[in-house]
């Protein structure tokens, strides 16, 4: 077996670059993101001049992660007010770009409400922008806070119900630094698990069929010195049947008020499998990832994204061929389903770990409860 060991080195963020930031130059305010498409092979940064921008960034997934997308929707906001453009508009823009993730409409919802109430105050269009960056701002801290809390607890139930340590965890797309104002939700946990000497090995599926499990997650394991294999999404049962997962930790792009959780999708097989093979299926997320305006799974709209990302690869400084800018894999006029998302229901849930704790079982009333401490609100 082709494995990637634990070795020395800093165990701080993947990169250098940070993934999202405001910045001030004198032709104006820009949000610049690391450009997640290009990763692993370059680190290449975006500018944003508008909320346009923005959008098109979010839809091509050069942002993504649904905490992280939260925090973009919110300094989308902040760019549009401080550039003078219509802020509703853009909201509205911003929050439509992808209909799953529900952080993303929570940042930008809060940006506006801060821009909307110092308007209310009688504040004028420079007043108001900075009142909306400065929401942006607290959110993206708010962020980095609730990750550690994340991992902090997560670590905590891992150690609960596998004592011993020599942790051997299974995760599903990306849920690092590159998805978070932190170091993430369920690659926080893991990251935790390396750090106290407790992962014995972190299961990589690469995650058809843009790669984020490869082309992202990989990349975070190797910056952070952990013990980590890449494999394929089907090649995950023969690892269960083998005996070789003792937990899946993943995250989500939207819990519904029932307990059921969207996230990249493949991570409802994994679910299946768990359970058949008696193995802690644990999803980490932050309470704001909690939509209790959304009371059950059918009712989380599932984003539906072009059939050339299944039909087409695509490779740095290859000839492409496919509509999509990529390599065709399939007959011209193939037709491709491809959700970007799907949906387990809770009772295949063991835990829901957020910044406030673990909610286990999983059930609607503990949800509620833990939003009722936190002081979270159904999205309108």
């Amino acid at each position: 077996m082709a494995d990637q060991y634990a070795q020395s080195g800093e165990d701080g963020r993947p990169t250098g670059i940070p993934v999202i930031r405001w910045e001030e130059p004198p032709e104006g305010p820009v949000v610049v993101l690391l450009d997640q498409t290009r990763l692993p092979t370059e680190e290449v940064e975006l500018v944003c001049t508008d909320a346009p921008a923005l959008v098109e960034a979010i839809r091509s997934l050069a942002v993504r992660g649904a905490p992280l997308l939260g925090i973009a929707g919110a300094y989308g906001v902040a760019l549009a007010a401080a550039r003078g453009f219509d802020v509703d508009e853009a909201a509205v823009a911003l929050a439509g770009a992808r209909p799953t993730a529900v952080n993303l409409s929570v940042g930008v919802r809060r940006a506006q409400a801060a821009h909307q109430e110092a308007v209310a105050r009688g504040a004028g269009p420079e007043q108001a922008a900075v009142a909306a960056l400065a929401a942006a701002r607290q959110l993206h801290r708010e962020d980095a806070e609730a990750s550690a809390r994340m991992a902090a607890h997560g670590l905590a139930l891992l150690d609960e119900l596998l004592p011993g340590g020599g942790h051997r965890i299974l995760t599903h797309c990306n849920t690092g630094s590159l998805v978070s104002g932190g170091e993430g939700t369920a690659f926080a946990v893991a990251l935790a698990a390396h750090r106290q000497g407790e992962l014995r090995r972190l299961w990589v599926d690469e995650t058809r069929p843009l790669l984020q499990g490869a082309r992202l997650t990989a990349y975070e394991a190797a910056r952070s010195g952990m013990a980590y294999t890449l494999l394929t999404d089907n090649a995950a049962g023969s690892l269960f049947a083998a005996g070789e997962v003792d937990a899946v930790l993943i995250g989500a792009d939207r819990i519904a008020a029932d307990g059921s959780v969207a996230n990249k999708v493949g991570s409802y097989p994994l679910a299946v499998l768990a359970r058949y093979h008696h193995v802690p299926f644990i999803v980490v997320a932050p309470v704001t990832t909690v939509d209790l305006g959304t009371p059950d799974g059918a009712s989380i709209e599932v984003e539906q994204r072009p059939g050339f990302e299944v039909t087409e690869v695509t490779a740095p400084q290859v000839s492409v061929s496919g509509q999509g800018g990529g390599i065709a894999v399939a007959p011209l006029g193939t037709q491709a389903y491809n959700p970007a998302f799907d949906v387990t229901p809770p009772e295949l849930v063991t835990a829901i770990v957020t910044e406030e704790g673990a909610v286990s079982p999983v059930t609607a009333e503990g949800l509620a409860e833990l939003c009722a401490r936190s002081g979270q609100v159904p999205i309108a």
